[in-house]
């Protein structure tokens, strides 16, 4: 990380310094920072949603974006994680893994893609016209669920298909299963040929040294990340980050900006300005006490009866590369019952909140990714 100054947040300070000067804009949003709501509305959503409702360009910043608070922000971002650029979207990362799509392959054919992508990514290739050629993810018979593809399966993809114009993969999955990015970036880069990474889940990770590697650091040329998932940011708020000469920067941020919405809500962005910030400060002290608690909540639900924490299931030459430990799978099948009649009431709850990791047990305000699994058949 460079002398950068990530104590300040630009985009969370220009919101509040709105505030405090009371300012009234002449712009949408129509409600008029709640003024004209239905005060029905304003009861179960609260006024500060309203107040704080505003554009960022023809709102908290001018209609030219000249005090140039959005991109102070995402340069802070890039260099939080020591990427070289970064784009913040409102539109989640169903957007963002579009436009990293269209910029490595709009208009140029093929491209290899995991068959555990998300819908964003089936979207993309209907809007684009962009031709997957799937590579199969490693199927686990036994817990039903799908492991990221190995570096064996994405070269036998690229000697299949030389000619596409890069690779997508997830990682990590909704399990915390982690693929070996640094061996399928090195596939992808002897062809000269990008990788991104749908890291949708993975937004904390470059923020704790035993968490998984994070796929910037691994090699990946385009990494997309849900902040709103394994973050503090509003949901929506998504980020992606680019490095390496492989993927067109200036074409990368055109595909985002045509297809970004033109009225991005500025809550959402300076919530991500704001968890950058906190990441930077405090953020290994917090992951450290997330990852003690999750080791505790492991460790104590394994020893229940009935019930047991994946782990070394999911590690091994057949299945995943890493494991992020703060998603708690649970095999609920001596049990005799699905994940569907578990307690939880459905096979996969996920939960997060950042609060005071106790020894008291697995309690609010602290909760943390849980996936019950049904037993197999």
């Amino acid at each position: 990380m460079s002398a950068m100054n990530h104590s300040v947040a630009p985009l969370l300070e220009a919101l509040a310094d709105y505030h405090v000067r009371d300012r009234y804009g002449f712009t949408a949003p129509g409600h008029r920072q709640g003024r004209g709501a239905d005060p029905r509305t304003i009861t179960a959503i609260g006024r500060d949603a309203f107040r704080s409702d505003l554009l960022a360009t023809a709102g908290v910043d001018d209609r030219k974006s000249s005090h140039g608070y959005l991109s102070h922000a995402e340069q802070l971002m890039a260099d939080a994680v020591g990427a070289e650029q970064a784009f913040f979207s409102t539109c989640g990362s169903s957007l963002s893994v579009k436009a990293a799509m269209l910029a490595v392959a709009g208009g140029r054919g093929d491209l290899l893609l995991s068959r555990d992508a998300h819908k964003s990514v089936v979207a993309g290739l209907v809007f684009s016209g962009v031709q997957p050629r799937w590579i199969r993810p490693r199927y686990d018979e036994r817990l039903h669920l799908a492991h990221p593809p190995s570096p064996r399966q994405v070269e036998a993809a690229w000697q299949e298909h030389p000619d596409a114009a890069g690779a997508v993969i997830v990682s990590p999955t909704p399990y915390g299963t982690c693929a070996d990015i640094k061996a399928i970036a090195g596939i992808c880069h002897r062809r000269g040929k990008p990788l991104i990474v749908d890291e949708a889940w993975g937004a904390h990770l470059p923020f704790h040294q035993d968490l998984p590697t994070w796929a910037m650091d691994a090699g990946a040329d385009v990494c997309v990340v849900s902040v709103h998932k394994m973050g503090t940011g509003f949901e929506q708020g998504s980020v992606f980050h680019r490095q390496g000469d492989l993927v067109d920067p200036d074409q990368l941020s055109a595909c985002a900006d045509m297809r970004m919405t033109t009225s991005p809500n500025v809550m959402v962005y300076a919530a991500l300005d704001g968890w950058r910030r906190q990441m930077v400060q405090h953020g290994h002290q917090l992951l450290g006490a997330a990852l003690t608690l999750a080791g505790q909540v492991r460790q104590d639900i394994d020893a229940l009866p009935g019930l047991h924490v994946l782990r070394e299931e999911f590690l091994g030459a057949e299945a995943s590369h890493d494991l992020d430990p703060l998603h708690v799978v649970i095999d609920v099948s001596d049990l005799g019952v699905t994940g569907y009649d578990a307690p939880t009431g459905c096979a996969r709850t996920t939960a997060w909140t950042w609060g005071s990791a106790t020894t008291a047990g697995w309690k609010p305000p602290f909760r943390w990714p849980m996936t019950i699994r049904p037993p197999p058949g």
